[in-house]
């Protein structure tokens, strides 16, 4: 038997770009390489802090993503994503920048979360930074307008935590934060039937999300375990 070699990487098929950041990613967490049931390919892009990223928008940053992302590709990737949502700005330039897959955000799933819910239902979203969340974000990742958007700002621990680059977490405190902003969308949009976690640092509590609000929870790991599965469609024994 004949293979073909080309690649600096085997096995791992989904490259993952990475902020420069220090606060802990616990299991769930994109950033954890436990999350992950197959291997994944990881890129730290230096200087991509959380605060410049989400609070400032990844000013200067898109030329170093897109570098980044081409040696994802060179290194052998079949299909790229990001550890942040707010990256859905570079959607289309780093799609254009290569020749693999691109999926930036978890807010790419809302329009079709949308479509598989009943009639009268839609999704909303759980940001990090609900006044970081531009119009331009959600129309990069298609999000329809008038979308409800909930968020952790206010919370104890989470937003600040993550988006200070702190190097301790209160993963209870955090949780709860996630918990409390996921029912209070809920209570404020009694048509919400799915709610999609922006943030990548939410994956961890979208069990706990799930059963505080009775809904169905989508992110990051949802997205990219779909992504992964049309990369490397799984195989199946015939008997």
């Amino acid at each position: 038997m004949k293979v073909q070699g080309g690649k600096a990487v085997y096995g791992a098929s989904v490259g993952i770009l990475m902020l420069d950041a220090r606060f802990p990613r616990i299991p769930g967490d994109m950033g954890n390489a436990l999350t992950w049931p197959f291997p994944v390919h990881y890129k730290v892009v230096r200087d991509a802090s959380p605060d410049r990223v989400v609070r400032r928008g990844a000013e200067g940053m898109l030329e170093a993503f897109i570098a980044a992302a081409q040696e994802l590709e060179r290194d052998g990737v079949d299909g790229i994503t990001t550890n942040c949502g707010f990256l859905a700005l570079f959607q289309e330039e780093l799609a254009a920048a290569v020749s693999v897959p691109v999926v930036t955000s978890s807010l790419m799933q809302v329009e079709q979360v949308n479509r598989v819910l009943p009639r009268g239902r839609r999704a909303g979203v759980l940001t990090i930074s609900a006044t970081s969340l531009t119009p331009l974000h959600l129309e990069r990742a298609r999000v329809p307008e008038g979308t409800p958007i909930g968020t952790t700002e206010g919370g104890r621990e989470f937003t600040r935590a993550i988006l200070d680059n702190e190097e301790f977490l209160d993963v209870e405190a955090a949780r709860a934060d996630n918990v409390e902003a996921a029912l209070a969308l809920q209570k404020a949009n009694p048509e919400l039937g799915a709610i999609v976690l922006e943030c990548t640092n939410m994956s961890p509590y979208a069990p706990d999300i799930a059963r505080a609000t009775g809904l169905p929870v989508f992110s990051i790991v949802t997205l990219v375990t779909w992504f992964r599965q049309s990369l490397v469609p799984p195989v199946f024994e015939l008997r």
